[in-house]
């Protein structure tokens, strides 16, 4: 489980003093107790690792659309601060994949389909999400699946 060994993360970097990683690692587990107390009163709740890969994702986002407005301000200080943070989160993911196997997925989803056009794009996207959601940038992924059918 994704959720242990985040807080098994928290007590090392306790026991090393180890600040920056322990504030990063306290963000995390803050982000997935709101989750949490946003979900009790949902009547599908997810798998727990699907739910923390979720959350992970929209943190690494959000830190790189961070970064990315702090090196244009000028901001390198701040935009280093948030790549550790960046460089914390991205531990806990599962493995991404490459953009070939991406490419390779979406050509035997497309396949398996028959899609042929931008009509069945969302279709593939469903379908690619399904299969291999946590392995995946979805921004990524869909620009990927638009160049396959266009």
């Amino acid at each position: 489980m994704i959720r242990d060994s985040i807080k098994a993360a928290q007590v090392s970097a306790m026991k090393a003093g180890d600040k920056p990683r322990l504030a990063a690692v306290r963000l995390i587990l803050a982000r997935l107790k709101d989750k949490d107390i946003e979900l009790r009163t949902a009547s599908n709740v997810p798998d727990d690792d699907a739910l923390v890969t979720d959350v992970l994702q929209k943190m690494v986002k959000q830190r790189r659309e961070s970064i990315a407005m702090y090196e244009q301000g000028g901001r390198q200080e701040l935009a280093d601060a948030e790549a550790g943070e960046l460089a914390v989160i991205e531990e806990f993911l599962p493995a991404q994949m490459g953009e070939d196997e991406v490419k390779a997925a979406i050509e035997s989803i497309k396949a398996e389909l028959g899609a042929s056009g931008m009509k069945d794009m969302g279709k593939v996207i469903a379908e690619l999400k399904a299969r291999h959601g946590p392995q995946l940038d979805m921004g990524k992924a869909s620009a990927l699946v638009k160049a396959a059918l266009a």
